[in-house]
Formats: structure tokens, sequence, C-alpha cells
């Protein structure tokens, strides 16, 4: 009996690896599917699961494909894969490696959304600054929608309930397909030439992204931006946004919500009224107040200036001020009773005047005497002082001592080494004079 051929694990797997990358329905296939467990590796390279309601399937892109890809990926997105089947061996896990990769259908919509939201925010369309305020109090509200649809009647029914005094003037347009630009365009122009309306809502239901698609167009876009009159967007559910959201002057999650942002509220304006009024009255008691007080502050001023009052202050001051009057003139007679003494003393005769000149000057001839005598004294003291310095510092003073000044040639002689033998020298002594002539020379 033969015995049964096992075969490794390795050998089966290697045997299924060469079938399935070698099949050549397999080595480049074609996938749609959605991104779940989507991770980008440090390198570059995408890891990610492509699956479907009934099957998933393992898939990588390595990073000189990944660079090529015009979007980044992420779970959720339907995309369109090519690639090829292969086989990992360790594991024995198959997948799809991944060459090309682009969004499927909805994703291309939400490429060119995102594109043009990023032009237009460039070219300034969303700023806040031109935005228009909307009204508080509208006279007319202007609705663009379709007229068979629930928008319209639930804008009715909200106005209705929160505003009566606002009309709703209904502009009907195609808010869905291939046309649904054009439509909403023309309807908004239509308004504006109108000018009747005070605030639009441009509006619509919930749909997919390829239903609200026409509110994402330039026709729109621009009809919103180049508006004169404020316009509100409600378009699709709370979580949907348009490119004519950003351009509008204000958006609304829901057309219900439009009409409350529209409108004021009637229940609110009685409450404000009731306040205001609540308000005025309680400012006007306090002027009453105010007043009354006044008038208590009036009549004491009143009673405080009366005739007697006023006579008595009178008096008091005229009292006042001829006191003051009385120590004015006291003060005056003072000071001219001393000026008169001091032209009295200035205006003396002139033999008084003489006989005081005479005085000083016999007193500065005292006085210049005096000083000439002091100085004689300074300067004889100077002349001593100087004489006994000039006398120390004489070279013939120190003859009395027995000195001599030898010269030779008229040159006075201090060393023995300016003489020779036979040189003829003079003697200057302290009452006369010498001649010589050197015999011997001897050096210390």
């Amino acid at each position: 009996m033969n015995q049964p051929q096992y075969l490794t694990v390795t050998a089966l797997t290697k045997y299924i690896k060469a079938k399935l990358e070698g099949d050549k329905h397999l080595f480049s296939i074609l996938l749609k599917g959605e991104i779940s467990n989507f991770k980008k590796h440090s390198r570059g390279h995408f890891y990610f699961t492509l699956k479907d309601e009934g099957a998933q399937i393992s898939a990588i892109m390595f990073s000189r494909d990944a660079e090529k890809t015009g979007f980044s990926p992420k779970d959720g997105d339907h995309v369109l894969v090519q690639g090829r089947i292969s086989l990992y061996e360790p594991s024995g896990s198959y997948s799809i490696q991944v060459t090309q990769m682009k969004l499927d259908g909805i994703g291309e919509l939400y490429l060119k959304y995102e594109a043009l939201k990023k032009e237009l925010e460039e070219k300034g369309y969303f700023l806040i600054e031109r935005k228009r305020p909307i009204p508080k109090f509208p006279q007319v509200i202007g609705v663009v929608t379709s007229p068979t649809g629930a928008v319209i009647e639930d804008i009715k029914n909200t106005v209705t309930r929160r505003y009566l005094l606002a009309e709703i003037h209904l502009y009907p347009a195609l808010v869905q397909g291939p046309d649904s630009a054009s439509s909403i365009r023309n309807q908004i122009l239509y308004a504006n030439q109108l000018g009747v309306a005070d605030v639009l809502i441009v509006g619509r239901g919930g749909g997919s992204i390829e239903d609200l698609w026409g509110f994402n167009e330039m026709p729109v876009i621009d009809a919103i931006y180049n508006s004169k009159i404020p316009i509100i967007t409600a378009i699709g559910h709370e979580t949907d946004f348009t490119l004519s959201d950003f351009v509008s002057d204000l958006r609304a999650p829901t057309p219900t919500a439009a009409a409350e942002l529209a409108t004021p509220n009637t229940i609110d304006l009685k409450k404000q009224i009731t306040e205001w009024s609540e308000g005025m009255h309680y400012r006007l008691a306090s002027v009453f107040q105010q007043k009354k007080t006044e008038l208590l502050y009036l009549d004491e001023r009143l009673e405080r200036t009366s005739p007697f009052l006023k006579v008595k202050e009178l008096h008091e001051k005229l009292v006042r001020t001829q006191d003051d009057l009385h120590r004015n003139f006291l003060y005056q007679i003072e000071i001219k009773k001393r000026l008169t003494e001091s032209y009295k003393e200035r205006l003396k005769s002139p033999i008084e005047r003489i006989y005081a000149g005479k005085e000083k000057q016999e007193q500065l001839f005292i006085r210049l005497e005096r000083s000439i005598q002091t100085i004689f004294h300074m300067k004889t003291n100077r002349f001593d002082v100087l004489r006994e310095k000039l006398s120390a510092l004489n070279p013939l003073h120190v003859m009395d001592k027995g000195f001599a000044l030898v010269e030779k040639d008229h040159h006075v002689i201090t060393s023995v080494k300016a003489l020779k033998p036979g040189d003829q020298i003079d003697l200057r002594l302290k009452d006369g004079r010498a001649h010589a002539k050197i015999i011997e020379i001897k050096e210390n």
C-alpha cells in the first residue's frame, strides 16, 4: 500500500501564490469599494481594507504610486482601484497591490466642490464684512424654492405663527436637475429686479450631493453674491453645506429655521414691549421723584432768598464793607505819613548837606591815610624779607669765611681737571683780586 504524500505548508503556499500571481485575470484587476482601517506609513505607503456589503480584501499602495493620487484617502471614501493580486507567504494572506486609485462618483463631486470652494474663498466670496444685515421687521419675505415642495408650506406656517405683518412672495424655481441652477439664478435676479422683498429665502429639502448640486454652481453663487436683497439659505438638512450657504448673508439649517431667522417672534415682541412699558413706567416714576425732590430744594432756596433775609444779608455786608473801608483808610494814612517823613529826611538844607559831605570827606581821608600806612608797612616788611633771601644767596657772602673765586680766561673754574701746570688764573677775594700761576696739580 502506497504511503500518502504530505505537503509542507510552505510548498502549498508557494503553489497557491504561483497560481494567484500567475493568473492573467488577476494580474491587473479593477475593483471598487469603501475604504476602512486606513493607515499611512511614515515612508508614504498606504495600508487599508477595501470592502463592500459582502466581503473585504486587504490592500497596499506603495509610496511611488501613492504620490500620484490626487486626494487624501480616508475611512468611508468610495474608491475605484486598479492593481494585482499578491500573496504574502509568512501569513498565507492575500491582498491587492494597488497601483492607481481615484474617488468613485460622489467622491469626484466632492473634489470638485472642495476645489471651487477654495477658489471662491480666495476671491473673497465668503468675507464676513461684505454680508448684508437681515432686516428685523420685514414687510415682504421672498422665497425662491419649488412651488410643490414642503419648504414653502413650512415657511408659510412659521411666518404665520411668528409674525402676521409679513407677506410671503413665492418665486417658483427648479431646485433639482440640470436646469436647476439657471432657474434659481433667474428667480433671484427677478426678485432683485422687482425690488419688493425685504429679504429672500433660497432653499429646498434634503437630498444627496447630486440633488443639491445646483446650489454649488456658479450661476446661483454669482446671483447670491450680487444680490441687493439680503439672502438666507436653507438648503438640505442641518448637516448639508453647499457653496451657496457660504456666500449668502445668513445660513439656516432648515427652512423652518430660515423663516424664524427672517422674522421676529410675536411672543418675543410682546415680551419686549412689556419690558419696555415696565421700564418706561419705572423711569417716569424716577423722573417724578427727582422733580419732587428738586421742588423741595427750590422751596428751601426760595425761603432762604426772601426779601427780609436778602435785606439782612445786604446790611451785614454793608457793615463788613464799612469796617474794611475804615481799616484801609487808616492804613493808607500811615503809609502816607511814613512817605512824608522819608521825603523830609531827603529834603535837608544845603548847609546841612555841605556839613554832612565835609564830615564824610574827613572820614574818607582818615581811612585813606590808614590804608597808605598799612600798605607801606606791608611793602617794607616784604622788602626786608626779600633782602635777607638775596643776601643768603649772594656768592660774595661766602668769601667772608676765607673762600676765593677761581677764574681762567673769564670763566669760573670748578675742577682741577680744567687746569694744567703753567696756566695763569685770577683769584677773586673779598676785598680784591690776585693773579697766580699753576705750578703743580694734585687730584683727590
